[in-house]
């Protein structure tokens, strides 16, 4: 969609306001706000904000900022009223003398993405985010409870949860998110909409448009929506698997190999690879919360140990089977990162990871093998496999993260530093809070 489309599709749509939205490194969506009647200039000039205001954006000296929209983002909010419709289109940053803005999340996935562009690559993503939906239970600092009693996809044809879930998944597909399905998760309260995979920009794009949709819908429902990686204690977190595959500019699937026994290709591997070989570090990047390293722990179905396999669901990377004639389908499935991820920064570190590993020739090892459950081996029984453990925590990811060069360029050093700096603050904030468990553990005791 080009300039004069994007006003034609508006005019059309009789939207009213357009937000002009991008994030800052934590993925918080942040927005300007504009009539229709001012998109014309906005469109050609950019619109101009105060860099300084954001978070880690820039220092007071150096504040002047300007958004360049991408029409072919644009979306119309399907919760706005009728009479005041608003749609979405989300930007670029650029500075005053028209360089593009280092510390754009948004940004560093296009460098990315650039990168494998010169060789005639894409990258395609498949996310499924998991969120929980809870009714409040009295005043808001009140802990929510589950929005039902459902499992791993019931069914209740007068759900209300059902419903809400049908009603999200409608507009999510009126914004352009191609929703393949949508079913109840393991835990009480726990949905996942998953959406066809798609190139790693837009995937990006469609992860935060799922997040403040389905945070919006809930909130008209009288529910609050999270996508808090371990909302409650003794049940299942909430993750966002990525599926990856490299494809060429004709679009066959480079991941494929028909002789192969997993119809993986030598790039497949070296990818896979690349992943392994920087999953520590990466884990700061994909799961970046103090509350991720409660979800990343044995026997909730999130992985803990650094191996692949085809289709075992305890190890970090799966490859999903093989469907005959479906080569397109062939993938490798990431399943630590979890949704408090900004995704373009998590989608960014992720490529970094596996072109390393593609640059370097890197081979991963043998895959476990599916009738092993790592969550039972003994610790002797992993070191002999080779089989290492990511990160127990965001302060052990950051000390990972801070040694490893790949993903460190891969952000950029302005993204870096920013993201190390929120990162070592909610460490200390964390650190000198004093929590309920605590109190109920010591006041008495102590």
């Amino acid at each position: 969609m080009d300039n004069k489309q994007l006003l034609n599709r508006m005019k059309e749509d009789v939207v009213k306001f357009i937000s002009l939205q991008f994030t800052d490194v934590s993925g918080t969506v942040k927005s300007v706000d504009m009539p229709v009647n001012q998109l014309n200039n906005a469109l050609v000039d950019g619109v101009w904000f105060d860099g300084s205001s954001v978070e880690g954006f820039a220092r007071i000296q150096e504040s002047d900022m300007r958004l360049q929209i991408d029409p072919a983002t644009y979306a119309v909010l399907p919760w706005s009223p009728e009479d005041l419709r608003r749609a979405r289109v989300f930007c670029d940053i650029y500075r005053p003398d028209g360089t593009p803005f280092a510390g754009d999340p948004r940004g560093a996935l296009k460098r990315q993405l650039a990168r494998i562009r010169k060789q005639g690559w894409m990258l395609n993503v498949g996310p499924e985010p998991e969120f929980f939906l809870f009714k409040r239970n009295g005043p808001s600092t009140i802990h929510p409870v589950p929005h039902d009693v459902g499992s791993y996809f019931d069914f209740s044809a007068n759900d209300e949860a059902v419903q809400v879930r049908t009603k999200l998944m409608d507009a999510l597909n009126s914004m352009g998110l191609e929703v393949e399905v949508g079913h109840h998760e393991v835990a009480l309260g726990q949905h996942e909409i998953d959406f066809r995979y798609t190139d790693a920009l837009k995937a990006a794009d469609n992860i935060l448009t799922l997040k403040y949709t389905v945070k919006a819908i809930a909130a008209q429902h009288g529910l609050v929506a999270s996508f808090m990686p371990k909302p409650i204690f003794g049940i299942n977190g909430s993750g966002m698997h990525c599926h990856q595959s490299l494809f060429d500019e004709n679009g066959n699937n480079l991941f494929f190999d028909p002789d192969d026994t997993y119809h993986l290709s030598r790039l497949a591997y070296c990818f896979i690879a690349g992943q392994l070989a920087h999953a520590r570090a990466l884990t700061a990047i994909v799961a970046p919360t103090i509350n991720s390293y409660k979800r990343l722990v044995p026997g909730y179905e999130a992985p803990v140990y650094i191996c692949w396999a085809q289709t075992n669901r305890s190890a970090l990377i799966r490859i999903p089977r093989y469907t005959p004639g479906r080569d397109k389908a062939v993938r490798c499935e990431f399943r630590c990162p979890d949704p408090s991820a900004n995704p373009y920064l998590a989608l960014a570190a992720m490529l970094a990871a596996g072109l390393d590993g593609i640059d370097r020739d890197m081979m991963a090892d043998d895959g476990l093998n599916d009738d092993i459950n790592i969550y039972q081996l003994t610790r002797e029984e992993r070191e002999e496999r080779g089989i290492t453990e990511l990160p127990g925590s965001l302060s052990e990811a950051l000390h990972e993260l801070e040694n490893n060069g790949v993903i460190k360029d891969a952000l950029g050093e302005e993204v870096y530093d920013t993201f190390y700096r929120a990162k070592l603050a909610e460490i200390e904030e964390h650190r000198l809070t004093v929590s309920d468990w605590e109190v109920e553990r010591y006041l008495e005791t102590a």
